[in-house]
């Protein structure tokens, strides 16, 4: 017979991943894969010492791992538009021109900014993070700033377009679990957005300028790269039309996959028609991503990058992190942890407060976007209605904590994504990640203080309906 987890059997699962995972980022130097893989047989055995058995646990598994599946197909064909506009040169182009007209002192703020712009129209922070996030990448590095600096602008110009865009998944997801409409939730999240963003960018702009204090640009470094750009590449303004395109199908509303599918393939044949590559050696490239070997150490290292097999660590932490989420949530081990916590709640300020805790609580122990907005969603959007609360602010802190926040998570699918494709680890750039810090603290300052917390009275049929759902 199964038994309703107590709080203490609820948490082993968690407080095991953690401490695997600061062991394995302290000490092992090994990655989250095992870390994941202990959280998981760790949750596996506590749900069968509760009376579940091994085969409805794998059914859990499986449950989670299906919910991913989308986007590990978004990550297979991101690694081959990274390979392709690499080798089509769409990114050395974006590259070159950079390095040649982008200010030193503004730069680290601009590229945030323009990440921003560009994630809002992609609806994708993947995308924008794979694409222009490596342009900006080797600019920083031409002009000397330290790339965790630089990566950190990336993400959190990234994660302002999967916060604020119609197009981005998540935003889509949030209000469709607590009952409000999109355009409600994309209009609340404003008063917690572009605060965060300004702050950050001011942040970016201080931090950026006294990194390089006394520190001349290296217009030496600059051209040598430029010079092995163009001894690599053909160099023309016109492939600048590629991100472009793009940007109009993301806006035309093609759903992901197709419109990433396409571009990755234009990418293939402008290598073709442009680079002069043979078909065989784009078809490796895709498979395995771009190498070259050319006289400047910083042009190989930049990008030899790319392809689907780059990809398949990142989907391994994202199996892995889902089906973690499944056995949790089918096990109840998060309404056994959420439930103290709710018991406690007597004010809007704790509710708020409640709701982003337990957010980040999901996102350490699964490393999941889709999972820290789902799981605090449903569990609290009962107790938003019965106090009052529009659940417009509920979606708004689960994407504060689940969208934005996850991306603090060292072992976070997001977090792992960014790092392995800007080639920088994640203790060297979270502490830059500012837009992640500041959102979850803005919305703590909103919960207490009162501001912008809308309220509306839900009909008493609408409440049971939730609890009965």
């Amino acid at each position: 017979m199964k038994k309703e987890l107590s709080l203490g059997m609820a948490i082993i699962p968690i407080f095991v991943l953690i401490a695997a995972a600061a062991s394995s980022i302290f000490i092992w130097k090994a990655g989250m894969h095992i870390p994941l893989m202990i959280g998981v047989l760790a949750a596996a055995v506590i749900a069968i010492l509760c009376g579940w058995k091994w085969q409805e646990v794998e059914n859990m598994m499986v449950k989670g791992v299906a919910r991913a599946l989308p986007a590990v197909f978004i990550l297979l064909i991101i690694g081959i538009i990274v390979g392709t506009w690499i080798a089509s040169g769409v990114i050395p182009t974006m590259i070159y021109y950079g390095l040649s007209i982008i200010e030193p002192s503004l730069f680290v703020p601009l590229v945030a900014l323009i990440t921003g712009i560009v994630s809002i129209t992609l609806g994708s922070s993947f995308t924008s993070i794979a694409t222009i996030g490596i342009a900006f990448m080797a600019i920083g590095e031409g002009l000397g700033f330290a790339p965790g600096l630089v990566a950190g602008a990336v993400i959190s110009g990234a994660y302002l377009g999967d916060k604020l865009s119609p197009l981005s998944d998540t935003t889509n997801i949030a209000p469709a679990m607590v009952d409000t409409d999109l355009f409600s939730h994309i209009k609340h999240m404003l008063w917690d957005t572009i605060p965060a963003f300004v702050i950050a960018i001011i942040l970016y702009w201080f931090v950026g300028n006294a990194g390089r204090a006394g520190n001349a640009v290296d217009t030496d470094g600059i051209n040598l790269i430029k010079t092995g750009l163009k001894s690599v590449f053909v160099i023309h303004p016109l492939l600048l039309l590629m991100p472009i395109f793009t940007i109009i199908l993301m806006m035309k509303r093609v759903p992901a996959i197709p419109a990433l599918t396409i571009v990755g393939l234009l990418g293939a044949v402008l290598a073709v028609l442009v680079q002069g590559a043979s078909v065989s050696s784009i078809v490796q490239v895709m498979t395995s991503g771009f190498t070259v070997e050319s006289d400047v150490a910083a042009v190989d290292k930049l990008l030899n990058s790319g392809g689907l097999m780059s990809m398949l660590g990142t989907i391994g932490l994202l199996i892995l992190a889902t089906a973690l989420g499944g056995i949790l949530e089918e096990t109840g081990s998060f309404e056994a942890l959420t439930r103290k916590m709710m018991t406690r709640v007597r004010s809007t300020g704790t509710l708020i407060s409640t709701t982003i805790f337990s957010t980040f609580v999901v996102a350490f122990a699964s490393g999941a976007q889709f999972l820290a907005i789902i799981l605090p969603a449903r569990t609290f959007a009962k107790t938003y209605k019965e106090m009052g609360i529009d659940t417009k602010n509920l979606s708004r802190c689960v994407e504060a904590a689940g969208t934005v926040g996850i991306n603090l998570v060292p072992w976070s699918v997001p977090i792992v994504f960014a790092g392995s494709v800007l080639g920088v680890s994640p203790g060297e750039l979270i502490p830059y990640i500012f837009f992640a810090f500041l959102v979850p603290l803005i919305n703590l300052i909103f919960g207490f203080t009162g501001w912008t917390i809308t309220k509306k009275n839900y009909p008493e049929t609408t409440i049971k309906g939730e609890s009965q759902s």
